[in-house]
């Protein structure tokens, strides 16, 4: 029996009027619009463009599901915040532009964000989900709670230049985000944002793709990206279609799924997007400079004083901000390399710590003492614990990452360090 909805109001006729026009919308498809609830997972630079066009094209129930404050490096790409807007939930910013943008779309908040916790619940709640996060844990429980649940799921993600968008939809015999990558990535596979650099014109291309996706989906128009993975090239503004296919044995959507991934083991989605480097890489940078460095920090590499770290001749792989403080507050402080770049040290640094990017590190080996402990710091953590694995492959057995990086030190410690 067919659904009846209220008719479309004089102003409702007039605001749309232009996509009315369109083959396969009519009043029939602003109808299904105006019926559809559409949960949204973040608003950043994806889920910005996507929020924007979803409120405009008069989805009826449009769900926010965002934990974040905006912060000034938000707002190259992240176009639903603005400047006077730095440290408050991003969830204001978006109700403000997207009720006045169209007053008529329920905007539901979800404060909270995604957790393996409230996935099942959250989802349940909607008929379709739009994936606008950048980080591989809630990618990865975004689409095992949608094929929980049975609900399709827009998929979108950017690296550097290039960006892909997929309709996970196993209901629909189409794949899941296990079926193309089985195994969430190690840390130090794949880089993030913050770390590979992103262009917010491209998180408008990609978010814009998304948002027609989704707009394909509800109105059962066109060939929905199921099956597809369309990844787009900025710098050769070129454009391919990959064909994926659903697996049978995926741990999600197979025929016999995983226990923990079936139960949403929140065990599973924990973790970062650390960067990738070749370590194995020689460069030709000369180590002289940080040679010298090392000296002016630390005097002459050839009479340090080699203690170990505090009560501990074997540290851990990684320590907190708070147990690095006290290391570095001590009598025989441990060497503190910074394997940020440079413009990042020249943002904020922490006192006495020798800077050597993460893709010179193989080149300084020499300069590194053997016989005193080293903390590696980065930005949040993953290039430092990336450096620490290596240096201790090396030999370097007592080399310890700053869990967290100079972002969680300055919270912790330093509120006024600029951060970024």
């Amino acid at each position: 029996m067919p659904i009846k909805r209220p008719p479309l109001t004089a102003e409702e006729l007039t605001r749309y009027s232009r996509q009315l026009a369109l083959p396969g919308v009519g009043l029939e498809g602003q109808e299904k619009l105006r019926a559809a609830r559409v949960l949204l997972l973040g608003l950043g630079g994806l889920g910005s463009p996507v929020a924007y066009y979803l409120a405009a094209a008069g989805v009826g129930t449009l769900g926010l599901a965002e934990p974040d404050n905006i912060e000034i490096h938000n707002l190259h790409r992240q176009i639903l915040h603005d400047t006077g807007g730095i440290g408050a939930p991003k969830l204001d910013s978006a109700v403000g532009r997207l009720s006045n943008l169209n007053p008529a779309v329920t905007l539901r908040l979800h404060p909270e964000g995604l957790t393996a916790t409230n996935a099942l619940a959250l989802f349940s709640g909607y008929d379709l989900i739009v994936d606008g996060t950048d980080n591989f844990p809630t990618r990865y429980l975004a689409s095992d709670a949608a094929t929980r649940v049975g609900k399709p799921l827009v998929h979108g993600s950017i690296f550097q230049f290039e960006g892909q968008v997929s309709v996970l939809d196993p209901a629909n015999n189409a794949p899941c985000y296990r079926c193309i990558f089985p195994k969430m990535p190690e840390p130090g596979e794949v880089p993030n944002c913050s770390e590979a650099g992103v262009f917010g014109a491209l998180c408008g291309v990609i978010g814009s793709l998304m948002a027609m996706e989704a707009l394909k989906v509800i109105l059962g128009t066109g060939e929905p990206l199921r099956g597809r993975l369309l990844v787009f090239d900025a710098l050769a503004a070129a454009t391919r279609t990959v064909k994926i296919k659903r697996d049978p044995n995926c741990p999600c959507c197979g025929a016999k799924p995983d226990a923990r991934i079936a139960a949403l083991d929140p065990a599973l989605y924990v973790g970062g997007c650390p960067v990738v480097v070749d370590l194995k890489r020689k460069s030709s940078n000369t180590n002289e400079r940080f040679l010298r460095d090392l000296r002016e920090l630390h005097g002459d590499k050839n009479n340090l004083t080699r203690t170990p770290l505090p009560n501990n001749d074997n540290p851990p792989i990684e320590v907190d901000v708070r147990q690095a403080r006290a290391w570095l507050s001590s009598k025989n402080a441990p060497v503190l390399v910074d394997v940020r770049e440079p413009y990042e040290v020249a943002l904020c640094h922490l006192p006495n710590s020798l800077n050597i990017p993460l893709a010179q590190i193989p080149d300084q080996l020499e300069v590194l003492p053997r016989d005193r402990p080293i903390l590696v710091l980065c930005h949040h953590g993953a290039r430092s614990l990336e450096a620490t694995r290596f240096l201790r492959a090396k030999g370097l057995a007592r080399t310890s990452s700053v869990r967290g990086g100079i972002h969680e030190w300055a919270e912790a410690f330093d509120p006024k360090m600029p951060r970024y």
